[in-house]
């Protein structure tokens, strides 16, 4: 009678110890974000690991958070490539966060802003759907595509953001816009040394998503 209580009390014992095990697992566990865009986010034209997305991954490490960055960009990517790409990227890595830095090449190609705007949201669909956080970054283009579809093409950003109430990362080449010397001769990509700025731009809006 003894061996069969005390076998019962190893094995409640057990059971126990395997749920704070999992319960300890589940809190521990690595959070993904991935980023989804374009050159801007790909690295273009840059040293390798000199990108935002790389220095990210370096300061998440440096401060000890369970965070893997996972970067699915390519430059030259649309919004509408990105709603083909995303679903195989979410599948494949599971991301909690997603940062949809898209639009850009929309906007330097004239494509029609309703499009991108439906683009944008049916990103953010995705995203949710595979029970991801969406976060959106605003872009711009140069004013000499006429001031009305550059004013029609910013505020998409901001209209697509409210109406799905998620996080918007403000321009984040905003601060280093006016500095020639922050970009490569193409005048269009930013360059090693602006990388940083880049993600002090984004680390505002991606920290209250972040696990403590």
């Amino acid at each position: 009678m003894r061996m069969r209580q005390w076998v019962r009390w190893m094995g409640v014992a057990l059971l126990v110890q395997c749920g704070a095990v999992y319960a300890s697992s589940k809190s521990n566990a690595v959070q993904t974000v991935l980023v989804l865009g374009d050159s801007l986010s790909a690295g273009y034209g840059l040293p390798a690991g000199s990108g935002w997305v790389r220095l990210l991954q370096h300061k998440l490490d440096a401060e000890g958070r369970a965070v893997r960055v996972v970067n699915a960009s390519i430059s030259g990517d649309t919004t509408a490539s990105g709603v083909s790409r995303l679903p195989a990227a979410l599948a494949e890595h599971h991301p909690q966060i997603v940062l949809i830095e898209l639009g850009a090449n929309d906007g330097l190609r004239g494509q029609p802003v309703p499009a991108m705007r439906a683009n944008l949201a049916q990103l953010v669909t995705l995203a949710r759907a595979a029970k991801a956080k969406p976060v959106l970054f605003e872009m711009r283009i140069p004013s000499n595509y006429g001031a009305a579809y550059t004013a029609q093409f910013t505020a998409a950003f901001g209209d697509v953001a409210r109406a799905e109430k998620i996080p918007l990362v403000p321009f984040f080449v905003a601060g280093i816009a006016t500095d020639p010397t922050q970009f490569q001769d193409d005048g269009l990509h930013p360059n090693a040394g602006a990388q940083p700025a880049l993600l002090d731009a984004v680390w505002p809006t991606l920290l209250p998503l972040l696990k403590p």
